[in-house]
């Protein structure tokens, strides 16, 4: 089982998938691993002797312990992509997640900014520092462009076109979009090029965003950057790094952006993952309906 989990790691790595991401997925792997070691002798797992039955009593253990159904639905989705895996590897002889089901829950929109936080956001790094103007550019470019922190940490030089104000992005499975580049995150990026010699070290290669060290900085480096940050502006719980690209959706849909344009830049491969978004810009619009229509609130 170990093994095997290890070799199903090896391949969300070469699929391109981030850090965050892949070590999601292996801590819910060992997590099973642990539980199923009492129906083996020794602790030994036999990948083959695991039952629909032994995985169903590890999702019921976890409710049972209080995990909700979001946190489920999760560990279920690991466990049928792992033994799909095992499955297309030839590995098992009969695959015991195929009738898994996956909990149904509520999905919550996610958390954005308005855009006077987003403008203080951008606003706090301090540009008589070199890590401020660093830090300025990650910040412009995530809300700029939408980009993941996976794709912002991996950025390189030559994925720039800054004559035409593009960028090629390199997604989830290694999959390319072209997205344009706004004005503020053009200057914030041509403003670290011209310092990034100052970041240079032998251990420095064409990503774009480095170290102290001159190190290129990995996305959780670059979470715990924009973190500290959050923290200054961030009014409630529940905001995160990923809110910056949740309030680029949000506002362009918000000043009539067409949501297919939103979806490609965003690299989502379904629609339906974009249209979350326009929830929040409708429930934004019905307030802004409320608040500011003469005859919103008279009855009949």
């Amino acid at each position: 089982m170990l093994e095997t989990i290890k070799q199903f790691v090896r391949t969300l790595i070469s699929q391109g998938l981030s850090k965050h991401t892949i070590k999601a997925y292996e801590s819910d792997l060992l997590q099973l691993n642990e539980f199923l070691k009492k129906y083996f002798e020794n602790e030994k797992i036999d990948i083959n002797g695991i039952t629909r039955l032994y995985l169903r009593d590890y999702l019921r253990d976890l409710s049972i312990k209080g995990r909700n159904n979001r946190t489920l639905a999760r560990k279920a989705t690991t466990i049928k992509n792992f033994f799909h895996f095992c499955e297309r590897q030839k590995l098992i002889e009969k695959n015991p997640a195929v009738n898994l089901q996956i909990p149904r829950f509520e999905k919550r929109l996610p958390k954005f900014f308005t855009e006077k936080e987003m403008e203080d956001l951008l606003n706090i790094p301090d540009l008589s520092s070199k890590f401020g103007v660093r830090n300025k550019a990650i910040l412009e470019m995530i809300y700029s462009c939408g980009m993941r922190i996976s794709e912002i940490a991996g950025c390189r030089l030559f994925q720039f076109d800054l004559s035409n104000n593009i960028i090629r992005i390199l997604g989830k499975g290694n999959k390319e979009r072209l997205v344009p580049i706004g004005k503020m995150a053009v200057s914030a990026v041509k403003n670290y090029v011209k310092i990034r010699d100052q970041f240079i070290s032998r251990d420095s290669d064409e990503t774009l965003f480095l170290s102290k060290s001159g190190k290129p900085l990995d996305a959780d480096e670059i979470r715990e950057i924009l973190e500290r940050y959050i923290m200054l502006i961030a009014k409630t719980k529940g905001y995160s790094p990923h809110s910056i690209r949740h309030s680029f959706a949000t506002h362009l849909l918000s000043h009539g952006a067409d949501l297919r344009a939103v979806q490609e830049m965003l690299g989502h491969s379904n629609l339906s993952t974009t249209e979350m978004y326009t929830h929040l810009s409708l429930k934004d619009l019905k307030k802004v309906y409320d608040q500011a229509h003469p005859r919103s609130k008279k009855e009949d």
